[in-house]
């Protein structure tokens, strides 16, 4: 099969083939829409699609490869990695399967990992949500809720779900919170006035929200608070429009939460973010110096 450079034609046509595919294509879904071809926004993509239209594959401008091809072949793989020449790679997310075989075709299992994960995914109707209410509990903006506490639970996530070293997550923490304010994006649950537990939602495309950044912190844990924000957030999304959620878990016990509340499984997640970018170069993983 052959890549070959995407047309703004390209784009139009592979989004509902994505859509298609919608649980393990949300990040290039928005990225797309968002910024199309030729954006110097970090999340804009160098993208390329098989001229039979079956299979789409890009590298965001920070480093971040993304694709969706179910049928790809080993070769499908090594030739998509020699397109990206000496492109430094941060990262490889998508449909688990494909991620794998992507980073074995490509000699990149061995390259050091800050995270290197399988999820299980989701997926939920809307229409399908349960929702717990308390009288004793609230939901309000990330932007309503005591700052410094947010930035601390925002940095404490970096550190547990994600793996980031702990200088880098205190950096990354407060300006994860300054962008989830801007964009509105997550609530926090209150108990008696306290907060007890926050999620939002990292992508969105059309009426589709992908859900992320669920935390409680680890005293408050067992309590099912983790399931009543995410199930309160998603029936407010559903207020405004969004018609479907998708995410994936990052333990068993977040699972259950997540099926308490209508969501079914769909496919896996994998998410590898290398603690040092690799290039390729002839099919071969050279450390950068």
């Amino acid at each position: 099969m052959v890549w070959r450079a995407a047309t703004e034609a390209d784009v139009a046509r592979v989004l509902p083939f994505l859509d298609a595919h919608i649980q393990s294509s949300m990040f290039l879904l928005e990225n797309l829409s968002q910024h199309g071809l030729g954006s110097d926004h970090p999340n804009g993509l160098t993208f390329w699609v098989q001229a039979q239209g079956n299979g789409v594959f890009g590298i965001s401008n920070a480093g971040t490869v993304l694709m969706q091809m179910p049928e790809a072949s080993a070769q499908d793989w090594q030739e998509a990695g020699a397109l990206l020449g000496a492109r430094a790679i941060h990262g490889v997310l998508g449909d688990a399967p494909q991620v794998r075989s992507f980073v074995a075709a490509n000699g990149l299992e061995g390259h050091p990992c800050q995270l290197d994960s399988d999820d299980p995914g989701f997926l939920l109707d809307l229409d399908d949500l349960t929702v717990e209410m308390r009288d004793d509990e609230a939901l309000i903006s990330v932007r309503e809720a005591p700052r410094a506490l947010m930035d601390n639970w925002r940095t404490a996530y970096e550190i547990e779900a994600l793996q980031s070293p702990p200088e880098k997550a205190r950096i990354k923490g407060p300006k994860d919170i300054d962008q989830f304010i801007a964009r509105d994006s997550h609530r926090v649950l209150l108990v008696d006035g306290a907060p007890v537990a926050m999620c939002g939602y990292n992508t969105t495309y059309e009426d589709t929200v992908q859900v992320g950044g669920v935390y409680t912190p680890p005293d408050l844990r067992g309590r099912g608070y983790a399931r009543r924000v995410v199930g309160r957030h998603m029936a407010e999304c559903r207020a405004r429009g969004a018609r479907r959620a998708v995410l994936f878990a990052a333990s068993e016990e977040a699972a259950r939460a997540y099926q308490a509340i209508g969501f079914r499984r769909a496919g896996t997640f994998a998410l590898v973010l290398f603690s040092e970018p690799a290039h390729l170069r002839a099919g071969l993983v050279e450390p950068c110096t």
